[in-house]
């Protein structure tokens, strides 16, 4: 492959956030306001062990998770752009990095029948215990202070791109598509070579206009923001060409 791309899920490939979505299988489709006033900035993912204990506690089991996931929307374009993906499969060398989990991702991506276009997928670990109930994990711990406790993008993606290099790898371009915070760490590490795809009016897409407001060029990579992933697709298409 002479690309990597580098997918986000919640709001990227998916057009919400799988885990407030997943309160949809919660009874009365909420939470209580309790658990709700325990959600700390930083420490999301321990937040989301609580929300799932509790969900066990309800009797909400995996078939009720499982069928949230699989009928959650995928972005505008989202289905393009996986086509175009399919089409030029031997280009491209694509990877998933979300703070999600992997139960989810799973289901959504073969629901929607493009779980087989991506090499690796890095999440949060989890699963279902003795009781049925959903647990989740922290994926690792870093030393990055701008990430959230359980998980830092750039150092998966940095750790990637090191791996493979190992085994004689070594892309001409990364390409990374995302939408969120913890999406712009890892974006600041490209190169001028490679393309950053934030999605128009989300928080990376505002971070690299403010990094490029206050250093002018600190951010090195191209950025094409997108309301659409077919737009993303057009621009895969238009490199392609050159």
């Amino acid at each position: 492959p002479r690309f990597l791309l580098v997918f986000d899920f919640d709001e990227t490939i998916i057009n919400e956030n799988s885990d407030d979505s997943i309160v949809r299988a919660a009874p009365g489709q909420a939470l209580p306001e309790q658990i709700r006033q325990t959600f700390r900035e930083g420490f999301y993912n321990e937040y989301m062990q609580r929300v799932l204990a509790y969900m066990g506690d309800q009797g909400v089991k995996m078939g009720d998770f499982k069928t949230v996931y699989e009928n959650i929307p995928l972005s505008p374009g989202m289905p393009d752009l996986f086509q175009f993906l399919s089409k030029n499969h031997e280009l491209f060398e694509i990877i998933l990095i979300s703070d999600a989990n992997m139960f989810g991702i799973e289901c959504s991506l073969r629901a929607a029948g493009f779980y087989s276009l991506f090499r690796k997928i890095f999440s949060n670990p989890s699963g279902f215990d003795k009781r049925g109930y959903f647990t989740l994990g922290p994926y690792h711990s870093h030393k990055c202070l701008d990430c959230p406790a359980n998980m830092c993008k750039r150092k998966i993606l940095t750790e990637y791109l090191a791996e493979r290099a190992q085994e004689e790898v070594e892309f001409e371009r990364v390409f990374y598509v995302g939408d969120g915070a913890n999406d712009f760490c890892p974006s600041v590490t490209l190169t001028s070579a490679d393309v950053a795809f934030p999605r128009k009016g989300y928080p990376m897409h505002r971070m690299t206009q403010e990094m490029e407001k206050k250093q002018p060029g600190a951010f090195r990579a191209a950025v094409v923001p997108w309301e659409s992933a077919a737009e993303v697709a057009r621009h895969l298409q238009e490199l392609l060409k050159k």
